[in-house]
């Protein structure tokens, strides 16, 4: 017996032994797992963030916009500026907008007969500049398309007309038809004249894009708060909620009077 109970002990001993380090090694190989599993975490947060980072503040996909060109006619710091009407009025209305934008469109619908009737009198020019805030608020490229295709009608001396049409057939905020070349092309078509092959390659070319994005980080940098902003001879009128034509009016044709 009493040779057997070392040898039990030290049997005993070693299985002790074994097992601890049985039970260090897969404490290893957790720990292993563990940090390894967080670097996949790691990376993959970082991964995501790079994504979100990489999204903010876009608004329409300006990557590859193109050469900045110009419309014809366009004026102002770095020929940003569509006017409309005569040099000469005394009164100027500068308005930035998009035409993805349901506040523009009420602001059209409600001031647009005026503005034609004082820009058709000579009393007040009109500075229209292009942003495409919808596209990155909800997604798509129709403001960019929209505003490249508008580019398009000016150069063929059309775009009050134009511009008109887009804001009468504009679709829902979240429906970005306007991305499609087919429906800026048919609205088009309501406007005599316009829809001719030069118009049809500029669109479908877009050979304005660069110059709306341009355009688009004007606004972006400018301090503004939301399209439409409507400035009258520099001050916001837009957020003034006595404003109404009958008002913009009398404003314009006292400023003619002198």
């Amino acid at each position: 017996m009493s040779e057997k109970n070392p040898d039990r002990k030290r049997t005993a001993r070693e299985r002790l032994a074994a097992d601890r380090e049985k039970q260090k090694a897969a404490e290893r190989r957790r720990r292993t797992l563990i940090v390894a599993a967080s670097v996949v975490c790691v990376l993959g947060l970082a991964a995501v963030i790079g994504v979100v980072a990489a999204n903010a503040g876009k608004d329409d996909g300006d990557d590859g916009a193109g050469p900045v060109v110009a419309p014809s006619g366009a004026q102002g710091k770095d020929a940003l500026t569509i006017p409309v009407g005569k040099e000469s009025a005394k009164s100027t209305l500068t308005v930035w907008e998009d035409f993805r934008c349901p506040a523009c469109k009420s602001f059209e619908d409600t001031y647009r007969s005026t503005v034609h009737e004082l820009t058709d009198a000579g009393k007040l020019k009109v500075e229209y500049h292009l942003a495409t805030i919808i596209d990155g608020n909800m997604g798509g490229s129709g403001s960019r398309a929209a505003a490249n295709a508008a580019a398009c009608a000016q150069d063929a001396g059309k775009f009050p007309a134009y511009h008109d049409v887009l804001y009468e057939n504009q679709p829902e905020e979240t429906d970005d038809a306007y991305a499609s070349d087919d429906k800026l092309l048919e609205l088009a078509g309501k406007v005599d004249g316009l829809l001719t092959p030069a118009f049809r390659t500029c669109v479908e070319e877009g050979t304005h894009d660069g110059w709306v994005e341009k355009s688009a980080q004007a606004f972006r940098t400018g301090g503004f708060t939301g399209t439409p902003t409507v400035l009258f001879d520099g001050k916001n009128i837009y957020q003034d909620r006595t404003m109404t034509p009958a008002k913009l009016k009398k404003m314009v044709e006292e400023a003619d009077q002198g």
